[in-house]
C-alpha cells in the first residue's frame, strides 16, 4: 500500500511539473507592415530555411494602409518592399524593383531580385531577438523597424534616407533603385568572398561608405555587424516603408550610433546575453504569456487526468 501511495505521488508530481511547463509558453511576435509612402508597396517576405511560411509570402499594401502576422518563436526570415509592381486579376505579374521572381503578388519561397532594402530578423524562443535593416544587396525604398513593448536595447533602426537621389551612375538601375557594389560589379572585395572572406581581409569600400554615411544604422557590407545589429527581448515590430515624423528625423540626421542613443557597449551587451532566463523568471517580457492558448487544451487534458488520482 506504500508503495502504490509513493508512486500515485511520484506520478501526480510528474504530470504537475509538465502542466507547469506547458502552462508557462512563449507568445509569437507580432509583425506589422505600414505603408507611408506616395504610392503602392508589395512586401516580400522569405522564411529561412527550417522556418515556417507565414500567413503570406507576399501580399499588396495600399498607400497608408497596415497589416500584421504572427511570427512564431525561433522565426528567422526577412522582409522587403517591391515596387512599380503590375499584376493582372489572377495575380500574375512582375515589380520594377525587388522583384521576387514568382510572377506573383505571393513570392512562394522565392527571394529578392536585388537592389532592395531588407529588414532580416531572428526570433529568440523566450531569450533575444536580433534584427537589422541591410543594404549588403543594395536599396530601393527607404524602411525602419521599431521594437514595441520589449525588454533591452530595442533601438529603431533602418534606412531613412532617399538614397536613389544620391546614388552614382555606376550603381543605378532604372526604375528606382541603387545596387551594391557586389551585385554592381562582382569583385571579391567587395563582395567578401573568395580570398576576402573574413572582416580582416574585407574592408568596407567607398560605395558601402556613402551608404554607411546616409544610413548610419544599416549594414552596408557583409562584415558591418558591430554598428548595424541590434536586439530586443519579447517585442512586437514595425515595419515601415517611407517613414516619416520626428523620431526618424534624428535617426536620418545622426551620424554616430552615439548620438543616436546606441553606444554599443560590449560589458553591456555581454550582460544581455543573460538576461532571457531573468525575463522568463519574472515574466517581465511581454511575450511569456500564462494559459496561453495553443496550450489550453493539453492543460485541460493534464487537469482531467490529475482528478482521476486526487
Amino acid at each position: 500500500m506504500a508503495r502504490f501511495s509513493s508512486s500515485h505521488h511520484s506520478f501526480i508530481t510528474f504530470l504537475s511539473f509538465i502542466l507547469v511547463l506547458f502552462l508557462e509558453g512563449v507568445a509569437p511576435a507580432t509583425f506589422t507592415f505600414i505603408n507611408r509612402c506616395d504610392h503602392t508597396v508589395w512586401p516580400g517576405i522569405l522564411a529561412n530555411p527550417g522556418s515556417p511560411n507565414l500567413e503570406s509570402t507576399g501580399f499588396e499594401l495600399k498607400k497608408g494602409s497596415s497589416r500584421s502576422f504572427q511570427g512564431p518563436t525561433g522565426w528567422s526570415g526577412r522582409f522587403w518592399g517591391r515596387t512599380g509592381c503590375k499584376f493582372d486579376d489572377s495575380g500574375h505579374g512582375s515589380c520594377a524593383t525587388g522583384d521576387c521572381g514568382s510572377g506573383q503578388v505571393e513570392c512562394n519561397g522565392a527571394g529578392v531580385t536585388p537592389p532592395a532594402t531588407l529588414a532580416e530578423f531572428t526570433l529568440g524562443s523566450g531569450a533575444q531577438d536580433f534584427y537589422d535593416v541591410s543594404l549588403v544587396n543594395g536599396y530601393n525604398l527607404p524602411l525602419t523597424v521599431e521594437g514595441n513593448g520589449g525588454s533591452g536595447e530595442c533601438a529603431t533602426t533602418g534606412c531613412v534616407t532617399n538614397l536613389n537621389k544620391k546614388c552614382p551612375s555606376e550603381l543605378r538601375i532604372d526604375g528606382g533603385g541603387c545596387k551594391s557594389a557586389c551585385d554592381a560589379f562582382g569583385k571579391p572585395e567587395y563582395c567578401c568572398n573568395g580570398a576576402y572572406n573574413s572582416p580582416a581581409a574585407c574592408k568596407p569600400s567607398m560605395y558601402s561608405e556613402m551608404f554607411k554615411s546616409a544610413c548610419p544604422r544599416s549594414y552596408s557590407y557583409a562584415f558591418d555587424d558591430a554598428s548595424s545589429t541590434f536586439t530586443c527581448t519579447g517585442a512586437d515590430y514595425t515595419i515601415t516603408f517611407c517613414p516619416s515624423g520626428p523620431s526618424l528625423k534624428s535617426l536620418k540626421e545622426a551620424g554616430t550610433t552615439v548620438e543616436l542613443g546606441l553606444d554599443h557597449d560590449p560589458m553591456k551587451a555581454a550582460a544581455m546575453a543573460s538576461q532571457w532566463l531573468a525575463n522568463l523568471a519574472t515574466g517581465d517580457s511581454p511575450r511569456i504569456q500564462l494559459f496561453s492558448p495553443t496550450h489550453f487544451g493539453f492543460a485541460v487534458t493534464i487537469f482531467l487526468v490529475l482528478s482521476l488520482f486526487l
